[in-house]
């Protein structure tokens, strides 16, 4: 019976000797698992900053675009505003000029003569203060899309550096 007593004893320093090795190596286990995704949260959460950070950066800069696109928009309407005013008035005045030539005519012919030439002269002004207007509009297009299409190029080189 001693002896069953002794090997029930070693039998059960064996069992906690092994469990008490088990349960280190799991602690151990569970420690260095702990410290992994501890890890891994800490690289999560620092990717996920720097993507705001650059996502607000983009976003600033894309306003700052949008806004120097609306502003040489401004600029664009203002100077094409201020050339139909001038137009508008000097072709009244030019208009008036001719009504008050054209009422002194002597004879017919005359009057076709000078009705003529004020026509002529009108439709010449009128062409030249057409190109200027559409050379204004295409300017003002022009440096309106400017800071976006260069937003558009950064975000298309970013995209492809990224790939």
């Amino acid at each position: 019976m001693a002896d069953s007593v002794e090997t029930v004893k070693k039998t059960v320093e064996q069992a906690t000797a092994t469990a008490k090795v088990q349960g280190e190596q799991f602690k151990a286990q569970a420690e260095q698992f702990q410290a992994k995704g501890t890890q891994a949260l800490r690289e999560g959460v620092e990717k996920t900053s720097a993507t705001i950070a650059e996502l607000s950066a983009q976003s600033k800069q894309n306003l700052e675009a949008l806004t120097a696109s609306a502003t040489a928009a401004q600029k664009g309407a203002e100077a094409l505003s201020a050339q139909v005013v001038s137009y508008t008035k000097s072709s009244w005045e030019n208009g008036v000029a001719a009504a008050q030539t054209i009422s002194q005519a002597r004879s017919i012919q005359e009057l076709i003569e000078l009705q003529t030439n004020f026509a002529k002269s009108a439709m010449e002004t009128y062409l030249s203060e057409v190109t200027k207007m559409t050379e204004t509009v295409t300017g003002s297009v022009k440096d309106s899309f400017k800071p976006i299409n260069e937003r558009v190029t950064a975000s298309v080189e970013k995209f492809q550096a990224a790939r």
